[in-house]
Formats: structure tokens, C-alpha cells, sequence
């Protein structure tokens, strides 16, 4: 996927607009008790400040952290698709709980208890929505945009 450190930060960047998008969706839902054509609107007021804070989340810390992990129960040896499934688990287990206590502590009363519980209502649809969903897309768009940079440069270190 990404060869140079700019395109894995634009990457990181289509990745965060995805994720965080299908997951305020989601958060409203549940705060407003299912999904209108509203709901897909009023997820756009939350983006300019949780699209950010995932960004430099991920790119910063939490990237290089989940990759660590991953290696922990996959080799470099096992099927690409693997490793992406691998490290992309462990990125929702690492940035799920911290997004929400995010999102808790700006839009909600704050707790333990409401971070808890919005960290556990969060998780399955993180895990389900990036695997499943966000990840391929935005591997897609990814590719689609950086075709010919792909195909011409060398690896990343």
C-alpha cells in the first residue's frame, strides 16, 4: 500500500474520514434512536473535530504501536492479507477505546461509566465497520488516487 510518508499520511487521512464518519453515524443513531436521512447530516457537525484527532492519533502513535502488536500473533511471513487484518484489529482495539473516551469527554456528560459505555457500545461496530467496510474502501480509494505513484516508487522504510 503506502511507499512514502506522504502517501501513507494522505492514507491515514482517507482512512480517518471513513472511519470516523461510519461511526458518528452510528453514535447519533443510537443517541437519537435509529437512522434518518438526518442522521447522516448531523454526523458531518462532529467531523472537523474527531477527523483530526484521529488523524494525528493514528499517524503519530497509535500506527506503529497497533503494527507492534500485530507482529506479536502474525509473522512477516504470512499472507499480506493477514498482516492487514491483523493490524487493522489491533488499530480498532487501540483507537476504539480512545476515540470514545474522546467523544465522551466532549459530547456527553463525563464519566466512567459513559466512557465505558460508549466504548462498548462502539467496539463491535468499529471492528465490523473497519474490516468489513472502511478498510477495503478506503484501500481502494488509496489505490485508485496513487495508482501510478504505486507503481513507480520504491518501498517505504
Amino acid at each position: 500500500m503506502p511507499k512514502t510518508k506522504l502517501q501513507n499520511f494522505m492514507f491515514t487521512i482517507i482512512m480517518a474520514i471513513i472511519m470516523v464518519y461510519g461511526m458518528i453515524v452510528y453514535n447519533v443513531a443510537l443517541n437519537t434512536g435509529g437512522v434518518t436521512n438526518d442522521t447522516f447530516l448531523m454526523a458531518l457537525h462532529e467531523m472537523p473535530i474527531m477527523v483530526p484527532i484521529a488523524v494525528i492519533l493514528e499517524f503519530f502513535l497509535v500506527e506503529k504501536l497497533a503494527t507492534r502488536l500485530a507482529f506479536t500473533v502474525v509473522r512477516p511471513t504470512d499472507r499480506p492479507q493477514v498482516i492487514t487484518y491483523a493490524i487493522s484489529t489491533m488499530i480498532v482495539c487501540i483507537m476504539c477505546p480512545t476515540m470514545s473516551l474522546i467523544a465522551t469527554l466532549l459530547f456527553k456528560q463525563p464519566s466512567f461509566g459513559a466512557w465505558i459505555h460508549t466504548f462498548g457500545c462502539n467496539m463491535p461496530m468499529a471492528l465490523i465497520w473497519q474490516l468489513l467496510f472502511c478498510g477495503p474502501l478506503a484501500r481502494l480509494i488509496f489505490r485508485t488516487l496513487f495508482r501510478k505513484q504505486l507503481a513507480s516508487a520504491p518501498a517505504a522504510h
